[in-house]
C-alpha cells in the first residue's frame, strides 16, 4: 500500500461533517477489524459524535521523531494509562485530521505531517471516570515530528515520554498499541518523502 504525507495546510485534511467521508476512507483499509468499524458506522448516524452512548469513532496518531527509532507517549490523566495521543471526532468525518488535530494539541508540536491512509485500527473500551462505560472505534494514523520537537503536554496528561519500542513493554500491556507501534515504526522507515 502506498502512503503519503501531508503537511497540516494540506487541501486533503480538510474536515469534513459527513459520516460519508470517514466510512470512504475506511473502505479503503486492509485490516481485519474494518469491517466491524463499516458495520458500526452504517448502524450510528451519530458515530462521529459523544452522543453514541455505546461508543464513537476517535482519531489517534502514533508521533516518531525523525530517526524513527522513538514514539512519543503521554500518560493520559483520567484514564491513568500510556497511550498514544488521539481524540473524539465531534463530528468531523476526516479522521487524519482528527488524528493530527489531537497530536497538535496533545504535543504542543508544531509543524507534525501525518501520513495516509490510517496504518491501523482498534475497538477497545473506555471507562472515563465520569461517563457511562463505551467503546471507542479508533482510527490510527502515523504522524512524523518534525527535526528538534519539543513536546509540551496539555492539561489531558500528567507527563510525556520518547520511547523506543523496547521501551514500550515497561510502560503497557495494551496491544493494540504495541501492535500500533511496531507496524508504525516500520512504515515510518520505509518513506520517502
Amino acid at each position: 500500500m502506498s502512503h503519503r504525507v501531508l503537511d497540516a495546510d494540506d487541501p486533503a485534511l480538510q474536515s469534513h461533517d459527513a459520516l460519508d467521508t470517514a466510512m470512504s476512507s475506511l473502505r479503503t483499509l486492509d485490516d481485519p477489524e474494518r469491517d466491524e468499524f463499516l458495520r458500526f458506522a452504517a448502524d450510528h448516524d451519530d458515530a462521529l459524535l459523544r452522543t453514541c452512548v455505546s461508543g464513537h469513532l476517535t482519531g489517534s496518531a502514533l508521533v516518531v521523531e525523525p530517526a524513527r527509532e522513538r514514539m512519543l507517549l503521554l500518560h493520559h490523566r483520567k484514564l491513568q494509562k500510556w497511550l498514544q495521543p488521539g481524540g473524539h471526532a465531534d463530528g468531523d468525518g476526516n479522521l487524519a485530521a482528527v488524528a493530527l488535530r489531537e497530536a497538535t494539541e496533545e504535543t504542543g508540536i508544531d509543524g507534525l505531517r501525518v501520513v495516509v491512509p490510517a496504518i491501523h485500527l482498534d475497538i477497545h473500551r473506555v471507562e472515563p471516570s465520569n461517563e457511562a462505560p463505551h467503546l471507542h472505534y479508533d482510527v490510527r494514523y502515523l504522524v512524523l515530528a518534525p527535526e528538534g520537537a519539543k513536546a509540551v503536554g496539555n492539561l489531558e496528561s500528567t507527563a510525556l515520554r520518547w520511547v523506543t519500542l523496547g521501551e514500550l513493554d515497561a510502560l503497557t500491556d495494551e496491544p493494540g498499541l504495541r501492535t500500533l507501534a511496531r507496524r508504525g515504526l516500520q512504515i515510518a522507515r520505509t518513506l520517502t518523502e
